[in-house]
C-alpha cells in the first residue's frame, strides 16, 4: 500500500461549544441505542456556532509522519457534481489500523458519514457507541449537533445497579463533538481519545452501534481486487502529488487552459520537489515537526503552512504578542513567504511558524490563521502586529476575534512618507508628523497636531491618508495604551522592526536557496539565545545607581532586558518633581514634571501618574509598562515616594526573567500508550528523552547527570534486549 499523507481543511469551531451541552443537560444513557434530544429545550442560532479555541493538536494524533497512518486515497466523483476527496480506508488481513483516531478538524459531507467514520473506528478498535446527545435549532428537526461517546460512558442509576444485567459502565471519557457548519458540513470539534477500561473485539462485534451500520455506508462498500474497500468522504481532503503536487497527469510548469493561474502557489520547475524534499526530510529528523497544505480544486498546490516543535513549544511561553511578517509578501519578492514571529526573553525575536501563499486575499489569510491557530492548540494570542492591509485585517477578526489587532507604527510612518511624494523630502513635515505621533499623550493633543499638519500642508483631500486616519486606533499611541505589546513596538521615534529573515532573505532569494539557508537562521538564532542565556545566568550586570529597584531586577531580569529597564532606572534623575493632584480614597493621582532637554523650560513636560495604594498598582500615560513590560522612570518615582521597597510582584513578568525555566519540546500530553504500537513507543520516548535533553543543557552539572543517567538507561535497554536473543 502507498503511503500519503492527509491534508485536513482548517476552521475555526465554536465559540460555545462547551455552552451548548451544558445548558441541554439531558444527557440520556442507554447502552447501545442511538438516543435524541430535540430542541425545544435548546435555543442555538446558526450564527452562533463559530469557536475560537479547540484546535488540532496535529502532533500528538500521529500527522507527523506518513507512516503513522496507512491510508489509500482514491477519488470519489458524485454524478451530482459535488467536489469531494475520499479516504479509501482498506480493511485487509493485516494488523494495519484502517481508520485514523479522529481529529479536531475533521468534516464530513453528512451526519451519517460522520457517524459512520466513528462506528467503523470504535469497532476496529474494540468498543462500541452511541449518541450521547444531539440538539436541533429552535422549531426546526434540523439536527445542529451531537455527541458520540463510547458505550462504557457514564454509570448506571440505582434502580438500573439491581437488576442482574452485567455492569458495562465504567464512566469513560472517550467521544467527539460533532456540530454543522455551513449548513452541508460535519466539523469534528472535540475529541477525547483516552479509554479507561480494556477493548473487548469480540463483545464490541455484538454491540447495536456495530450491526446496524448505516445503509448508506453499506452501499458505499465495493468489492475490489481481493481488497475490500470502505469510504467515507471526507470533506475537502485532497491528495499531494510527491512531484507536481496537484494531479497525477500534471507536469510542473504546464497550465492547462481551464486552471487559474492565480490561484496556486507559484513555483518554478523544481520548486515543488524542493518543498517535498525539505518537509519529508525535516519529519524524518524531527518527529514533531509539523506541515499543512492547502489545494484548489484542481489539486494543485495553494498555500503552505508548516512549524517545528521548538517553536510550538515557544509559543507557550512568548505567545503573548505575535507579529505577522509579510515583508516578503508586500514587496513582491521571489518567495512569497510569511512568518509568524514573537519575541523571546531576550528581546530577540523568534520564529513561530511560515507559510508560502498563492496570494493576499481575504481567503488564504483565513486558511493560514487557521492553520497556525490548529498547530497551537487553539490559543490565539493576546496581540496581533502586521502591515496595514485590509484583507489581513478582516481575516484577523475572522479568525481571532478576542485579540488586539494592531499595526506597526514605524511601517505606518514610512508608508505615510512615501504616499505622499514631495513632501517626504520636508524635514518640517517629518518633524511635525513626528510630534503629533510620537509626542502626544493624550488624544487631543493627538487630534490637534494632526489637523495642523494636513492643513498647513494642504493634504486634508489626499484619500489614501484620510483612510489611514481612520484607522488610527489601530496604530497611533494614544490609542493603543491598553494593548500588550512585549517591547516589540516601543513607540520611539526612528525605530524599526526588522524582518525576521532581515540579512538572509532578499528580494531575488529563490526558493532552493531559501531551504539551504533556513536552517542556518534557526541554529544561528538559536545559539544566540543560549549564549545569553549562559551570560544573563553566570554575569552580574555593573549597576548604575543606588536604586533598590535596579539591584532587584538584576537579579531577576536577563542582561538586555534589565539594561532597558536600568535606563528608566537611570532617567529617574530627570523627574524634577512630584505633586500630588488628586486623590478618591487610597486611589491618588500624582503629576511628574519631568526635563527631556539641558536646562531649556520649554522642554519640561508634565506626566499624570495614578496609584492604587491598597492594590499597589502604578498607572503613568506614557504606558511604558504596556508597550515595552517593565515600569517607566514615573511610575518608579511615584513608588519610591510612597516608600515602596521593591517593584510590586504584578510588575515583574516571567516572560523576561532568567531563572524561569523552559524547556522547548512539545507538550508531553497522556502517558497511556498503546503497548502494541510502535509508533507510539518511538513518540513516548521521544518526547521523554527530550525532556531530559533540555533540562541536562541548563548546566554542566546538569548536563552530566543526564548523559550519566542515559548511559545507565541503555545498558539496562540491552541486557533486557539480551534476555530475548
Amino acid at each position: 500500500m502507498d503511503f500519503f499523507k492527509i491534508y485536513f481543511q482548517i476552521e475555526e469551531g465554536s465559540q460555545n461549544s462547551e455552552q451548548l451541552f451544558d445548558e441541554d443537560g439531558n444527557e440520556l444513557e442507554m447502552e447501545g441505542d442511538d438516543l435524541e434530544i430535540e430542541g425545544d429545550d435548546v435555543d442555538i442560532d446558526s450564527n452562533g456556532l463559530g469557536i475560537d479555541g479547540n484546535g488540532l493538536d496535529v502532533e500528538s494524533n500521529g500527522l507527523q509522519n506518513d507512516c503513522d497512518q496507512m491510508l489509500e486515497i482514491e477519488d470519489n466523483h458524485e454524478s451530482n457534481g459535488v467536489d469531494t476527496t475520499a479516504v479509501g480506508l482498506e480493511n485487509d488481513m493485516s494488523q494495519v489500523k484502517d481508520y485514523p483516531p479522529p481529529l479536531v478538524g475533521m468534516e464530513f459531507e453528512s451526519y451519517d458519514d460522520a457517524y459512520n467514520y466513528y462506528n467503523c473506528y470504535a469497532k476496529e478498535l474494540g468498543f462500541a457507541i452511541r449518541v450521547k446527545s444531539s440538539w436541533t435549532k429552535r422549531n426546526s428537526k434540523e439536527k445542529r449537533g451531537a455527541v458520540l461517546c463510547c458505550n462504557c460512558e457514564g454509570f448506571k442509576t440505582i434502580k438500573e445497579a439491581n437488576s442482574r444485567r452485567k455492569e458495562t459502565r465504567t464512566g469513560c471519557l472517550a467521544m467527539i463533538r460533532l456540530r454543522l457548519v455551513e449548513s452541508n458540513r460535519w466539523r469534528v470539534d472535540e475529541v477525547k481519545l483516552e479509554h479507561n477500561h480494556l477493548f473487548d473485539h469480540e463483545r464490541a462485534q455484538n454491540c447495536k452501534s456495530h450491526k446496524k451500520m448505516d445503509a448508506v455506508a453499506k452501499r458505499k462498500v465495493e468489492q475490489t481486487v481481493d481488497v475490500e474497500v470502505q469510504t467515507i468522504k471526507l470533506y475537502r481532503t485532497p491528495v499531494v502529488d510527491p512531484v507536481g503536487y496537484g494531479s497525477s497527469n500534471s507536469l510542473e510548469g504546464e497550465f492547462s487552459d481551464n486552471v487559474d493561474r492565480s490561484k496556486r502557489l507559484k513555483l518554478k520547475k523544481g520548486d515543488s520537489q524542493i518543498i517535498y524534499n525539505y518537509f519529508s526530510r525535516t519529519q524524518l529528523t524531527h518527529p514533531n515537526f509539523v506541515y499543512l497544505m492547502d489545494l484548489n480544486d484542481e489539486g494543485y498546490l495553494r498555500n503552505v503552512f508548516w512549524i517545528d516543535s521548538r517553536s510550538r513549544a515557544a509559543y507557550g511561553y512568548f505567545g503573548d504578542v505575535v507579529v505577522i511578517d509579510t515583508t516578503c509578501l508586500s514587496n513582491k519578492y521571489e518567495i512569497p513567504l510569511v512568518a509568524f514571529v514573537g519575541v523571546n526573553h531576550h528581546g530577540q525575536s523568534i520564529l513561530l511558524g511560515c507559510g508560502l501563499l498563492a496570494d493576499d486575499t481575504f481567503e488564504t489569510y483565513v486558511w493560514l490563521f487557521r492553520a497556525w491557530l490548529t498547530c497551537m492548540s487553539g490559543r490565539p494570542p493576546q496581540t496581533i502586529i502586521t502591515d496595514h492591509c485590509r484583507a489581513m485585517q478582516n481575516a484577523i477578526a475572522e479568525v481571532f476575534p478576542r485579540a488586539h489587532h494592531r499595526l506597526h507604527l514605524s511601517r505606518v510612518v514610512q508608508s505615510i512618507l512615501e504616499n505622499l511624494g514631495e513632501l517626504q523630502e520636508s524635514g518640517v513635515f517629518q518633524i511635525m508628523l513626528n510630534r503629533a505621533i510620537y509626542d502626544s499623550l493624550k488624544v487631543d493633543e493627538f487630534e490637534m497636531g494632526w489637523d495642523d499638519m494636513i492643513r498647513q500642508f494642504g493634504i486634508a483631500d489626499h484619500a489614501w491618508l484620510r483612510s489611514l486616519y481612520e484607522e488610527r486606533e489601530r496604530w497611533a499611541p494614544v490609542y493603543v495604551k491598553d494593548t500588550f505589546f512585549a517591547g516589540l513596538c516601543t513607540f520611539r521615534n526612528g525605530e524599526s522592526m526588522s524582518s525576521f529573515f532581515d540579512g538572509y532573505v532578499h528580494k531575488q532569494t529563490s526558493l532552493e536557496e531559501f531551504f539551504d539557508i533556513y536552517e542556518l537562521v534557526l541554529q544561528k538564532k538559536h545559539k544566540k539565545e543560549a549564549v545569553n542565556d549562559l551570560e544573563s545566568r553566570d554575569s552580574s550586570p555593573i549597576l548604575k545607581t543606588r536604586c533598590y529597584y535596579e539591584l532587584q531586577l538584576s537579579k531577576l531580569y536577563t542582561n538586555e532586558i534589565f539594561r532597558r529597564f536600568q535606563d528608566e532606572v537611570v532617567m529617574m534623575s530627570s523627574c524634577l518633581s512630584i505633586t500630588q493632584v488628586h486623590a478618591n480614597g487610597p486611589v491618588v493621582t500624582y503629576m511628574i514634571k519631568e526635563r527631556e532637554g539641558e536646562g531649556d523650560p520649554r522642554d519640561i513636560r508634565n506626566f499624570d501618574v495614578i496609584y492604587d495604594k491598597a492594590g499597589l498598582e502604578v498607572r503613568c500615560i506614557c504606558s511604558c509598562f504596556n508597550f515595552n513590560g517593565y515600569l517607566c522612570r514615573h511610575g518608579l518615582c511615584v513608588l519610591e515616594s510612597n516608600g515602596v521597597e521593591e517593584i510590586p510582584f504584578q510588575y515583574i513578568l516571567s516572560r523576561w526573567r532568567k531563572d524561569f525555566k523552559r524547556l522547548y519540546i512539545p507538550d508531553l500530553g497522556s502517558n497511556n500508550v498503546d503497548i502494541a504500537n510502535p509508533v507510539q513507543w518511538f513518540d513516548h520516548l521521544y518526547k521523554r528523552s527530550m525532556q531530559v535533553v533540555e533540562e541536562g543543557m541548563t548546566s554542566q552539572d546538569h548536563y552530566m547527570v543526564a548523559w550519566q543517567a542515559f548511559k545507565e538507561s541503555l545498558n539496562k535497554v540491552r541486557l533486557v534486549a539480551d534476555k530475548h536473543v
